[in-house]
C-alpha cells in the first residue's frame, strides 16, 4: 500500500502508528487512553517521528476529527468491542473513510486456544475481557459497509505463544 493519510485505530502506545508515519503515512493514532497517547507521543518524539495523536473513544468521538482518512488500521482493537457495539464500530470507520478507503482489521479467532482456551468472552491476565470471533461473524458484520477482499485465519507470534487471530482487509462501499 502507499503511502496516504491513515488512522491507527486503539493505537495504544503508538508503535505501529509511528512505524507508518516512518514509512511516509500521515498517520493519525487514536486511543480512549490519556496514557497511552501521552506514552505514544513520547515514542514517537523520541524516535523522531511526526504523529498525530487523540485521546477519543472510537465508539462515541470519531466524528470530532473533522477529516477522512484512506487507509484505517484496526489491530487487536475490535476483539475489545462487544458484539452490542460493534455495528456502530464499523460504521465510525465508514464515515471516516473517504470513497474507496481501505480497512484493515485483525482480532483474535475463537479458534485460539489462549486467554481461558474456549468461549466467546475470555478474561486476560490483566483482568480485561476480550471477546472472540468467527470468520462468518466478521464477514456479517463487515460487508454491510465494506466490500470484502480479503478475510482468512492467520498466526500470529505473540511474546510467548502464537495465537489464532482473523484478518480482514476491506474496502469502503
Amino acid at each position: 500500500m502507499k503511502p496516504c493519510k491513515t488512522i491507527d485505530l486503539g493505537c495504544g502506545a503508538g508503535n505501529y502508528a509511528i512505524y507508518l508515519a516512518s514509512m511516509g503515512f500521515d498517520v493519525t493514532g487514536v486511543d480512549i487512553s490519556p496514557s497511552a497517547i501521552g506514552f505514544a507521543e513520547d515514542n514517537a518524539r523520541k524516535k523522531g517521528v511526526k504523529c498525530n495523536f487523540l485521546v477519543t473513544d472510537v465508539l462515541s468521538g470519531l466524528a470530532r476529527i473533522r477529516r477522512t482518512f484512506d487507509f484505517a488500521y484496526d489491530w487487536e482493537l475490535l476483539h475489545s468491542i462487544f458484539p452490542e457495539k460493534r455495528k456502530k464500530y464499523t460504521q465510525n470507520v465508514y464515515e471516516i473513510l473517504s470513497p474507496r478507503g481501505k480497512y484493515l482489521s485483525v482480532c483474535f479467532s475463537e479458534k485460539d486456544p489462549w486467554f481461558g482456551g474456549s468461549g466467546k468472552y475470555r478474561k486476560t491476565r490483566l483482568g480485561t475481557t476480550i471477546y472472540f470471533s468467527s470468520e462468518d461473524e466478521l464477514r456479517d458484520l463487515f460487508e454491510l459497509n465494506f466490500n470484502i477482499r480479503d478475510l482468512k485465519t492467520i498466526e500470529i507470534q505473540g511474546k510467548n505463544v502464537t495465537h489464532t487471530a482473523i484478518y480482514a482487509f476491506m474496502e469502503r462501499k
